[in-house]
């Protein structure tokens, strides 16, 4: 059994879709970044990446590589977990939390546990949103960041 953890946070910009957890959500700001800026996704593939030892998204998805300009997360996901099986192991349980100030998520959970379970390949995905209670930049709504815990085991 191993254990990685994995943080992604990213600035929110208007003109940019909000994508977490692959879900796209209705909100006048979007995340900024070189793919599609998916925070909780982007934590999930550090989080299973470091539990197999194979490095971390910048290794595998270099924010300077013109070919994951604008990306989907979920596919650069699906890429992760190539590598993690092919280092012969699977996922056993993911757990994630995701901290804003707004949109509130709980409409979301639902969806972007479903969107993530099928791409890491097990159905124990949980995901919590936390408000910051506008304290720092993330309850000033400048960001949203999310952490994330994989659980491994080899096959």
């Amino acid at each position: 059994m191993r254990v990685g953890i994995g943080y992604d946070v990213h600035p929110l910009r208007a003109g940019r879709e909000l994508v977490l957890g692959g879900v796209r959500i209705e909100h006048p700001t979007g995340l900024d970044g070189h793919s599609d800026a998916d925070v909780l996704t982007h934590a999930v593939i550090d989080a299973v990446l470091g539990a197999a030892g194979l490095g971390d998204i910048g290794m595998l998805f270099p924010a300077t590589d013109p070919v994951f300009k604008d990306a989907s997360s979920l596919d650069m996901l699906s890429s992760a977990m190539e590598a993690v099986r092919g280092a012969g192991y699977r996922v056993v349980n993911v757990d994630c939390t995701v901290i804003a100030q707004e949109p509130r998520l709980n409409p979301h959970i639902a969806a972007m546990k479903s969107r993530l379970a099928e791409r890491v390949g097990t159905d124990q995905v949980n995901i919590k949103g936390k408000s910051p209670e506008g304290l720092g930049a993330l309850g000033h709504n400048a960001g949203i960041a999310a952490q994330a815990v994989a659980t491994i085991e080899g096959v």
